[in-house]
């Protein structure tokens, strides 16, 4: 296992939850040297200075000032959710001897794969303590529950389709003590009264490791990488990058992006179009200077994408076959559910040649819609020319799934090169690319 593919797995073991994610990021860019800021109280940046910032404990924007005064904006943004199952107010339901736990569907995801595999729970919870009310972060890491199949002498038809039912069929199997309470483990693994426990926001999370497989280790297979891949490639590409001469360098982290990114702390949210605000404030500039920059800026929005299935290869488009470990996934759709436009493709491609980073392109059968990502909804607040790019995979949205074991390492060392890139823009007429 390299360095690369090691240090996804370990990013991603930290990250169960969204906020976990976040605090993991949080940690790195804070042992990197970077000043935490608080959009509660003013900002006063420094050139050459780096600084992250974060809204709800689920979203993080982290960002390098320039040397000198800054020109634009280089801008790379993916997320942090994944499709789950959130667990309801008053979970806990008695079937006979056995106590089930009530849950939601959080996105859109594959169902079956949830079954016959060992779950824990993650997320947050507000504690009341003396003086203050404070945020914990809880993953009760351990083989807690599970989603056992039903037999097949029970369900003779499971094998010819099953419609699923999320409210019968997702109920995880947690204990055989009638008397067990989710809230009692929680403030046990907290170390606090279950009283004092006034709010949550808890989640099943896969606990299957990550694992490099293939007959000469080409795969790689994990939870969540949709879309933990692209966030710790953009955040080591900006961590490994130099401050630029004049662009502020800005890695960029959403939470609720699987369930439409229309939070505070989304893609649709102000987040990013705040902190661009206070940055250009921050150095006295006024708002024609923020629109100056904006138009001279470049964003990439890292979400990742369907690879060639090798059984279903007629569900891919019949010119734009995209495969694991062949490089950056590029991707285009008519209908605007992602950004790339021509003119953006080549500016991003002359990038991805600088890096020397293999790149390959991706579009919907016709006749199939798409899903769609933050780049276009972000792109509704800050107006700027950019892609939508991805890692190829295969089982999107199962709680394992699988990617390419080369192209971690192309998108590192291509969000590092993008980060160290000027884009000017002349007059929308012609470019430069530096």
């Amino acid at each position: 296992m390299n360095k690369t593919i090691k240090g996804l797995f370990d990013f991603i073991g930290k990250g169960p939850s969204q906020f976990h994610v976040v605090e993991t990021e949080r940690q790195a860019f804070l042992a990197a040297g970077f000043q935490e800021l608080s959009e509660s109280k003013s900002w006063k940046l420094k050139a050459g200075k780096n600084y992250f910032v974060t809204r709800n404990g689920s979203s993080i924007i982290a960002f390098r000032m320039p040397k000198k005064e800054y020109e634009s904006f280089m801008i790379i943004a993916s997320h942090s959710d994944s499709p789950t199952f959130r667990i309801k107010e008053m979970p806990e339901m008695k079937e006979g001897h056995y106590v089930k736990l009530n849950t939601e569907k959080y996105g859109g995801m594959l169902m079956a794969p949830w079954f016959d595999r060992p779950l824990s729970i993650a997320g947050r919870a507000l504690v009341k303590g003396k003086n203050e009310l404070q945020v914990k972060l809880v993953d009760l890491d351990k083989d807690l529950c599970m989603l056992p199949s039903l037999a097949i002498h029970m369900n003779r038809e499971a094998n010819d389709g099953y419609k699923y039912n999320a409210q019968k069929d997702m109920l995880p199997l947690v204990s055989m003590n009638e008397k067990f309470n989710l809230k009692e483990l929680v403030a046990k693994h907290l170390d606090v009264k279950p009283e004092d426990i006034i709010g949550s926001d808890l989640f099943l999370y896969n606990r299957e490791a990550g694992k490099v497989w293939g007959a000469e280790d080409e795969f790689i297979s994990c939870r969540r990488l949709d879309d933990l891949q692209c966030s710790y490639s953009s955040m080591e590409g900006i961590l490994a990058a130099k401050n630029s001469e004049t662009a502020v360098q800005l890695h960029a982290t959403f939470d609720n992006e699987e369930v439409g990114s229309g939070t505070k702390q989304g893609a649709d949210s102000t987040f990013l179009y705040d902190t661009l605000v206070r940055i250009n404030e921050s150095v006295g500039g006024n708002n024609s200077r923020l629109l100056s920059a904006i138009a001279n800026s470049f964003m990439v929005s890292a979400d990742n994408a369907h690879a060639l299935h090798p059984n279903y290869s007629e569900k891919s488009d019949p010119t734009n076959k995209v495969y694991m470990n062949d490089g950056i996934v590029i991707k285009f759709n008519a209908n605007q559910k992602y950004m790339t436009d021509g003119l953006a493709f080549g500016l991003f491609t002359e990038i991805c040649k600088k890096a020397k980073v293999p790149y390959q392109t991706f579009v919907n059968r016709s006749d199939v819609a798409g899903g769609s990502t933050l780049g276009n909804i972000s792109n509704a607040h800050v107006s700027i020319n950019g892609v939508d790019i991805g890692l190829a995979q295969l089982a999107m949205h199962s709680p394992y799934e699988t990617a390419g074991a080369k192209d971690t390492e192309y998108l590192v060392k291509l969000t590092k090169t993008f980060y160290e890139t000027v884009i000017e823009n002349q007059s929308g007429l012609a470019y430069t690319v530096k």
